[in-house]
Formats: structure tokens, C-alpha cells, sequence
């Protein structure tokens, strides 16, 4: 199966039309939940659809390891490639990944500034024309709405599309009225897409909670499937 057929029939397709064509140059995507239910996962199957259409990536993470990302994209690549019988995997993956770049920071000893200038050095002297910026395990609770201000900015001024994770603390009630995490809601304002990942019925399931002027929350006939870590 070739790389079009597999992004033609790629699940994100839905979550694209139900965005209202995907997320644009200039805007900024949240998926947020509980630590552990699987953010990370859906942040790379969508970087991996990216390199599927030949887009460019680059994976900011603020995790501890970056062995433990570039296992993420390993075993999501497997997992599509074995649901989609795509052959030969190992030269399929080899030409894609080349697109990607991984970039590691402490959040606590680095700052805004510092991460968004190491990415536009990437994309301008290292010329590398990024498409979309991936951002991992940012802690909202530590940052300022100034922080990501700056990161709009940045990527209306850069042409890409940025999606972050956001975990949110076990406190209760965690959502307000309008289906917001309480821990989001002074970040609302550059926040264009908001979608909210829950467990129901043995599986994952993603909500949105905010889709550019729409306040209404919109469940998707998406899921994560815990087993494969696949948005089915």
C-alpha cells in the first residue's frame, strides 16, 4: 500500500474534517487529560501522518529521555504499518523519518524564549521547513498565558501548526461549565483547538472541547485503542 492510500484512509481524516479542514498555519491545538491516558501517542501518530504526506516535523519534548520519544514513534510506525500491510516497512520508515527532527529541553532551565529561538534556528539555518511543531510534555501549571502568546506568535510568524499536551492534575472538579480544564483556562484565548482525552468503555476517547469560535463540545467517533495506541 502506498503512502497517499494510507494518508487517504488515515482515521485523522475525520478529526481533520471535524476541525473544519485541519489545524492551520498560525494556530495551536491542545490535547489535554489525566497523566498517562495517552497524549503522547496521538501527538505522534499525528507527527507520523505529517511525514506520511512528506510534511515536516519537529518534536520539542521536555521529558527526561528522548530514547523514550523516538520508541514512540518506532512503535507507532510498527502498529500502522502492520494495520495497513504496508511493505516494505523498514525502507518506508528510513525515508520519512528523515523529515523529522527531535529537540529535548528542561523546562525548568530553560525558557520560552530559548526553545522557540533553538527552533527557528532549525528551520532557518539548519533549513529544515518545518510544517508542524510538536510540543511535549509542556506544564501548563508552571507557565504563563505570556508563554504561550509566545508560541502563537511564533507560529504565525513561522507558517506552522503547533500541538501540545497539556496533563492536568487529579483535582476535582477539573473541567468549568464551558468543558474546560480549570488548569487551561487562562490560556484560552491563543488556544484554537481544545481536544480532551477520557477513558469510557475500555477505550480512549477524544472530545472537543473548543474548535475555534465553537464553544460546544463535540464528541468524535475517534478512539485510542489501548492496546496498539493507534486513534481508531
Amino acid at each position: 500500500m502506498i503512502k497517499s492510500e494510507i494518508t487517504k484512509r488515515s482515521p485523522l481524516r475525520i478529526l481533520e474534517k471535524s476541525i473544519k479542514g485541519g489545524l492551520k498555519k498560525g494556530e495551536i491545538a491542545v490535547l489535554a487529560s489525566r497523566k498517562g491516558v495517552g497524549k503522547t501517542a496521538c501527538l505522534v501518530h499525528i507527527a507520523i501522518d505529517k511525514l506520511f504526506q512528506e510534511k515536516y516535523v519537529i518534536h520539542v519534548s521536555y521529558a527526561s529521555r528522548v530514547d523514550y520519544i523516538i520508541n514512540w514513534y518506532e512503535d507507532i510506525f510498527k502498529e500502522i504499518a502492520k494495520k495497513q500491510n504496508l511493505e516494505p516497512s523498514l525502507k518506508t520508515h528510513d525515508k520519512i523519518i528523515k523529515n523529522r527532527v527531535i529537540m529535548n529541553f528542561n523546562q525548568q532551565g530553560t525558557n520560552t524564549e530559548q526553545v522557540l529561538k533553538s527552533v527557528e534556528t532549525m528551520i532557518k539555518q539548519g533549513e529544515f521547513a518545518a510544517d508542524t511543531v510538536i510540543i511535549d510534555g509542556f506544564n501548563f501549571s508552571e507557565s504563563s498565558p505570556d508563554d504561550l502568546s509566545r508560541f502563537r506568535n511564533f507560529a504565525e510568524k513561522a507558517r506552522v501548526e503547533i500541538w501540545f499536551s497539556a496533563s492536568l492534575k487529579d483535582k476535582k472538579p477539573l473541567f468549568d461549565k464551558k468543558g474546560y480544564p480549570k488548569e487551561l483556562i487562562n490560556f484560552m484565548n491563543d488556544i484554537d483547538v481544545l481536544i480532551i482525552l477520557k477513558y469510557q468503555d475500555h477505550f480512549i476517547r477524544l472530545n472537543i472541547a473548543k474548535n475555534r469560535g465553537s464553544l460546544n463540545s463535540e464528541k468524535l467517533p475517534l478512539r485510542l485503542d489501548p492496546a496498539t495506541f493507534l486513534i481508531a
